[in-house]
């Protein structure tokens, strides 16, 4: 990337970072935006380890969660006047902290790799998530640890109680994590990073020690995820067992993956579809973890390489002037995908209804329809579309795949006679 598109990108960056709560004005909108910058530099250090070190962690979750843990108390030291640092600060303080024990932990969980690594960090974060409820000194119990973020000597008239006033202190740090790690990643240790990803016993060949690259670079994403968790600590003014709990883990493995491990700006995606998705989706059906595992399921047999490898090759495809002919098979795709998820969606909230909801009779608003889970007309005509839809998908499919591979062929024959020219 030139220095001129370069500039283009992170300046837009930094515009749609300080125009986002002046076009979403709304506290909710608000919050909604303070959580996805969380969850982007969240995502982004989970990354470090995934798509640029390929170390699978089932437990990024405990350096995020002790940071807000840190920040909390550090929090809470301000306010009784124990600790004389600046609110904006205590993000840092749990970085510090994130960092911290990523150097204790870290040293034991990155001494193996591949699948010995994804199993120690999964019993490591299952022993920190069992004695957050077991040592409530510095856990608080079931209850958390909470804080008041509105304290100290304010500056400039910041308070840090609007939430906007969070937003735009949460939008900083997310631009300057996200331009830390992404010159990381250019760095003469990013490369190594990606050559013990791709070749380990190489690069013990050329004098590098793998286990250290593993382990150095584990301190940097604790230190990265530990931020985020500082970050969140000020946002939500308390810290519980949940932010250690595996489903926090999972939540970041799930929506690093689907927005593209493999690209840096996947986790981006990955991070605002994660808030999408606990936010907003979770409000419309008590399904919704179904839906999720099911996109999870689709997302690995069609795009393994996420959100991010599908906007690229489409990317690579229009360069060569060749997307226009694609849009009808999209669009063709779009609509039986659709059919699909209406038939299969059907189906699966007659079920919900009638495990959670019976008491209130069989019948259900499915999109401005009523079913009736007690009819086999209901079941038969959800089952008839999702039939319908699975046959349409397949023939569009197919036919897309053969359009696909006759302008990968076109490009390939553009590409030799441009290097034969």
């Amino acid at each position: 990337m030139k220095t001129l598109p370069r500039m283009a990108v992170w300046g837009g960056f930094a515009l749609l970072l300080a125009l986002a709560p002046l076009l979403f004005t709304s506290s909710l909108a608000v919050t909604i935006l303070t959580q996805i910058g969380i969850a982007i530099v969240a995502c982004l250090s989970y990354n470090m380890l995934l798509g640029q070190g390929g170390m699978l962690s089932f437990g990024h979750a405990v350096y995020t969660g002790l940071g807000t843990y840190c920040a909390i108390h550090a929090l809470n030291a301000v306010s009784r006047g124990a600790l004389l640092i600046p609110v904006s600060l205590l993000p840092l303080v749990g970085g510090i902290g994130g960092m911290l024990f990523a150097v204790v932990l870290g040293y034991v969980t990155t001494r193996k790799s591949g699948t010995a690594f994804a199993m120690i960090t999964l019993g490591v974060a299952e022993l920190v998530f069992a004695m957050s409820l077991m040592f409530s000194e510095f856990f608080g119990g079931e209850a958390g640890v909470s804080g008041n973020r509105v304290t100290g000597q304010p500056m400039l008239g910041i308070t840090f109680g609007p939430p906007v006033q969070v937003y735009y202190l949460v939008a900083i740090y997310t631009f300057v994590c996200v331009a830390a790690m992404y010159a990381l990643t250019r760095t003469p240790l990013g490369r190594m990073l990606n050559a013990v990803r791709d070749n380990p016993e190489r690069v013990e060949f050329v004098g590098y020690d793998p286990q250290r690259v593993r382990y150095f670079i584990f301190i940097l994403a604790g230190f990265f995820a530990g931020i985020s968790g500082g970050l969140g600590a000020l946002t939500f003014e308390i810290a519980t067992a949940e932010v250690v709990g595996p489903a926090r883990s999972g939540g970041l493995l799930l929506f690093t993956f689907l927005g593209g491990a493999t690209f840096f700006f996947g986790p981006i995606l990955g991070g605002v579809l994660m808030v999408l998705a606990f936010a907003l989706f979770s409000e419309f059906t008590k399904a919704w973890l179904l839906y999720l595992g099911l996109i999870f399921m689709f997302m690995v047999i069609y795009a393994p390489g996420g959100i991010a490898s599908l906007i690229m090759m489409n990317v690579r495809v229009a360069a060569y002037g060749r997307l226009r002919r694609l849009w009808v098979s999209y669009l063709a795709l779009f609509g039986t995908a659709l059919v699909v998820l209406l038939g299969a969606a059907a189906m699966i909230e007659m079920v919900y209804h009638l495990q959670l909801n019976a008491a209130l009779g069989n019948q259900l608003r499915f999109l401005g329809a009523t079913l009736d889970a007690g009819s086999i007309d209901s079941w038969f005509g959800a089952a008839f579309v999702l039939a319908t839809g699975i046959g349409m998908f397949e023939l569009v499919r197919r036919h897309f795949k053969r359009q696909w591979d006759d302008i990968q062929v076109g490009i390939a024959n553009d590409v030799q006679r441009q290097e034969a020219a």
